[in-house]
């Protein structure tokens, strides 16, 4: 095979459509680029790794600038990439996948490829949450449950740790200062737990007895149907923080729950986890999470 003609006309082609066919130029450029990937990978193991480099001098020269040895390399990662069962997604951009390339694991490749297509991420917000290492903080079962299709739940997407976000400088020394970190950027906070969440309230106000209890933040998630209460610790998770959680998840089922709706969710975030107190949990409704200040 002529492969480097074979990858100019290729190139040339796509170069075309992009000007004329608007509304598919994702398609056609990621189309193009495995082709193109496909053939320097077959290149390559008939005349060596530089076969790259000799080609980009001259796709540079006759077909255009960007057909340089770095974006070419791109292109072979791209159908590696595929090949290894990362799907062709044409709702995303080359550039989506141009950020995603360096990920070693495929699997963390295919979630993120999801929720791109889900959310409608950008480059932007992808970029940022790859660096956030989102993936990486999802629980093992989690990841397993993905890579098996398998049903997920409200508790499955919370990160492990969550990261909240200190514009302020501020010295994290009580929960007040904590909820009020939490409160100022809300919408990450959110999105720390997952997807779908709203938020009801702060500082949720219960009587139970005749004593007043003020639930840290109440919150809503729309496609599991449930509230969610959250209760902020700045210390080691104790075994009474599940007991008061546990008030409050039952104070909301049978105060402000409907029977269409589902059971409650309790989230407690603490500066450091316990697993033995959790091992011994047996409300399984009920999860703890470390937080990170960055």
């Amino acid at each position: 095979m002529d492969y480097y003609n074979e990858i100019k006309n290729e190139l040339i082609n796509n170069e075309i459509n992009r000007k004329v066919k608007d509304y598919s130029k994702n398609k056609g450029d990621l189309e193009t680029y495995y082709n193109v990937g496909k053939m320097l990978t077959e290149a390559g193991s008939h005349y060596g790794d530089n076969i790259i480099g000799m080609y980009s001098i001259k796709l540079v020269k006759e077909v255009g600038k960007k057909y340089n040895t770095t974006n070419l390399k791109r292109m072979r990662q791209f159908y590696s990439l595929i090949e290894k069962g990362a799907p062709v997604a044409h709702q995303l951009t080359w550039s989506h996948y141009v950020e995603l390339l360096p990920l070693k694991n495929v699997n963390e490749v295919n979630y993120y490829i999801s929720i791109c297509e889900t959310l409608n991420l950008s480059k932007r917000k992808l970029r940022e949450r790859i660096k956030s290492k989102e993936y990486e903080r999802l629980d093992d079962n989690t990841k397993n449950k993905l890579i098996e299709k398998k049903e997920t739940g409200v508790k499955d997407f919370i990160k492990n740790p969550i990261i909240i976000k200190n514009n302020s400088n501020k010295e994290i020394i009580s929960e007040k200062i904590l909820h009020k970190l939490i409160l100022e950027d809300i919408t990450s906070f959110m999105k720390e737990l997952g997807n779908n969440f709203s938020f009801v309230d702060s500082e949720y106000k219960i009587k139970i007895g005749d004593t007043y209890n003020y639930i840290d933040l109440l919150l809503y998630n729309i496609k599991y149907n449930c509230y969610v209460v959250v209760e902020l610790k700045v210390t080691e998770l104790k075994k009474e923080h599940i007991g008061q959680v546990e008030v409050y998840m039952n104070y909301i089922d049978k105060n402000l729950k409907t029977v269409y709706q589902d059971k409650t969710i309790g989230i407690i975030i603490v500066k450091k986890d316990n697993k033995f107190v959790m091992e011994y949990c047996s409300d399984k409704r009920i999860i703890s999470r470390e937080y990170e200040i960055v």
